[in-house]
């Protein structure tokens, strides 16, 4: 069974969209992948995720409410095939912080060029949250092919 993270900062907006797209996608096709999100900081920690990631979800039939924020550890690198940051400033933290550098990637290098998926909160209004969710979802489906495909040989 592969094992993906899902990495933003503060794990309220970005990440757990990643993690309940992929929650719905892996259980759509009946996939042997296992995902989670978490921040690279703590400065949300135990809180659920933002009200604009959870309407933004709903809209689209992921429910991702009942999760929580919560900060990377050292046993993540260790527990996780695909460490994925969801933007370059996230996944220089991570690099900083862990030694399998193999396993750090970013999501948007599955289907937009290496773009980063920028912060809803930088855009005006409910739009940007509706655009990141589109990026994440195109994103993550494409990762999650791949790594199906890898698993499968096909």
């Amino acid at each position: 069974m592969q094992r993906v993270l899902f990495v933003c900062l503060g794990n309220i907006c970005r990440s757990p969209l990643a993690e309940g797209i992929a929650k719905a996608y892996i259980q759509k096709h009946s996939l042997q992948i296992e995902c989670e999100s978490c921040g690279t900081s703590s400065f949300h920690e135990g809180e659920h995720p933002c009200p604009n990631s959870i309407k933004v979800a709903k809209q689209h039939g992921i429910d991702i409410s009942m999760q929580h924020s919560r900060p990377i550890n050292p046993q993540d690198f260790e527990n996780f095939d695909y460490i994925v940051a969801l933007d370059e400033s996230n996944r220089a933290d991570l690099l900083s912080m862990g030694v399998m550098y193999e396993k750090i990637t970013k999501l948007g290098n599955y289907g937009y060029r290496g773009e980063d998926v920028p912060d809803p909160y930088f855009f005006n209004g409910f739009e940007g949250f509706e655009r990141v969710f589109s990026m994440i979802e195109s994103c993550v489906h494409e990762l999650l092919k791949k790594i199906q495909q890898q698993a499968t040989g096909k």
